[in-house]
């Protein structure tokens, strides 16, 4: 099925072919996570700089070449990608950094990057004649599978910490999913999941363990360099819970370079909450392995102690020679309020992190005064409105009178 020619493990190296329905390496059991790799001399034949810049297709899709769906019957019909790409003179001034670009994935069709993995998790089960989807996650993935399953004539059943924020559970349930709230965190959660989709033969959309939805993540990487005239960034910062969408980020640049169309691999670089960041203590301390911990933030999304897919994103900050920062969970309430007053984008508080995390390592000078900076913001602030509100005022109550309408602007000194 589909256009890949082998997985990769991406602990041990075992190589398997695609036909194998193998989803973690036999060797590595579920830390054995697989690369999908395809025929890169046949993929340059076909996706060009040249023919991108014909292609009226808006979405990521038009990458389909690089992506392992092989049938586009199966397709969504939801626009998935192509979000823009905004660049921040405000921010660069501010921070000193010479270029500072905002990717806003919140502008996905369920408000996410999870969008992204979906598109191809439902392409694919349809494929192969599959009829019900699950995944256990925190929020984001949970309502982006539903949404998606929904408009592919999918059932879904999705299993989400209790501690879930209310908007993304209704989100859920507003699609049509099957939701059962999980009295665990996330960790117990996914074991769950993993048992249950075992038992029922369900497609299994965990982004860790499915190989296939790294493939729709990385097409933010692509979009990234196309939007930016295949100039590569010199960095790309993004937040990190279970792993999936840094490794992402990595493989879709070290697609591009396999085919040519870049010449070097940005620095790829990752934020985790204090309370949640098992991947910056690795690298903080060279450790080959992550040792997992309780984790506990305000950002739900990356809200992971147990990062699933912690060996590609591992290598993805090494091989790139990026690195990690951690930001507390005030530096990310306060970057929600100063990315929107600075740009107009909105993001929940896990969006926002990576923004955080670049205002922290500018303050500490870990940042060139030349260099170009992309920024990925992974979901849409109205995810989590109780988060947002933590990191504003009340509004001004007066009664229908200018009377008491002036002497409200008197107290502002407005």
């Amino acid at each position: 099925m589909g256009k890949a020619i082998e997985l990769k493990c991406s602990l041990c190296g075992r190589s398997y072919s695609p036909d194998s329905n193998v989803m973690t390496c036999q060797d590595c059991g579920i830390d054995g996570t697989m690369h999908v790799l395809y025929d890169y001399d046949e993929v340059r034949k076909s996706l060009s700089m040249e023919g991108l810049a014909a292609d009226p297709e808006r979405s990521l899709w038009r990458y389909l070449p690089l992506l392992p769906v092989s049938d586009m019957t199966y397709v969504p019909e939801l626009q998935v990608g192509w979000t823009p790409l905004y660049d921040s003179q405000v921010l660069a001034s501010r921070y000193g950094v010479g270029r500072v670009m905002i990717k806003d994935d919140g502008r996905n069709p369920t408000a996410s990057y999870k969008d992204r993995a979906s598109a191809v998790a439902v392409a694919m089960a349809k494929e192969l004649g599959r009829d019900v989807v699950a995944c256990a996650s925190t929020g984001n993935a949970a309502s982006s599978l539903a949404g998606f399953a929904a408009v592919g004539g999918l059932r879904s059943v999705i299993f989400v910490p209790e501690s879930a924020p209310e908007a993304k559970v209704t989100q859920l349930l507003v699609y049509g999913a099957q939701v059962y709230l999980v009295k665990g965190d996330y960790e117990q959660t996914v074991n769950l999941a993993i048992e249950a989709i075992d038992a029922n033969g369900w497609y299994n959309r965990n982004c860790a363990i499915n190989p296939y939805l790294v493939e729709g993540k990385k097409t933010c990487a692509i979009e990234i360099a196309e939007q930016l005239g295949w100039q590569v960034p010199d960095r790309i910062i993004t937040s990190v819970g279970d792993g999936c969408i840094i490794s992402s980020l990595y493989k879709g640049f070290w697609d591009l370079l396999q085919i040519g169309l870049i010449d070097h691999m940005p620095k790829i670089t990752g934020v985790q909450a204090e309370g949640a960041c098992p991947i910056h203590r690795a690298i903080e301390s060279g450790a080959d392995r992550v040792t997992f911990q309780p984790a506990e933030t305000v950002a739900d999304s990356i809200s992971v102690g147990a990062p699933r897919n912690w060996v590609k994103a591992l290598n993805a900050v090494r091989s790139s020679e990026g690195t990690t920062v951690t930001v507390s969970d005030k530096e990310i309430l306060e970057a929600m309020t100063e990315l929107a007053r600075a740009t107009g984008v909105f993001g929940e508080p896990a969006g926002v992190t990576a923004f955080a995390g670049f205002k922290r390592m500018a303050q500490d000078g870990l940042l060139g005064s030349c260099e170009t900076v992309a920024i990925v913001v992974t979901g849409n602030g109205l995810k989590d409105i109780v988060s947002a509100k933590k990191s504003v005022g009340v509004p001004t109550v007066v009664e229908p009178s200018m009377e008491s309408f002036s002497a409200a602007m008197a107290l502002k000194n407005i």
